[in-house]
């Protein structure tokens, strides 16, 4: 596996939540930051040495309601 894709959305009460995509691992942050480290980190306890991704693609996703 090259990489991972991992979808990145608004916590409820505040900060990041990240979900990887085909893969049962999960994160929360508060800042971007901090979820670059959460996400390196659950990525390296999932996969055992040679078998983790190369790369780790974070896709930010937003809702926005406008008024009609």
């Amino acid at each position: 596996m090259n990489e991972i894709i991992f979808v990145v959305e608004d916590a409820p009460e505040g900060g990041y939540c990240a979900r990887a995509v085909g893969e049962s691992i999960h994160t929360e942050a508060d800042t971007v930051t901090d979820l670059h480290e959460r996400v390196r980190d659950a990525v390296r306890c999932h996969f055992d040495g040679d078998s983790a991704p190369r790369l780790i693609r974070l896709h930010f996703v937003r809702d926005e309601v406008i008024a009609a």
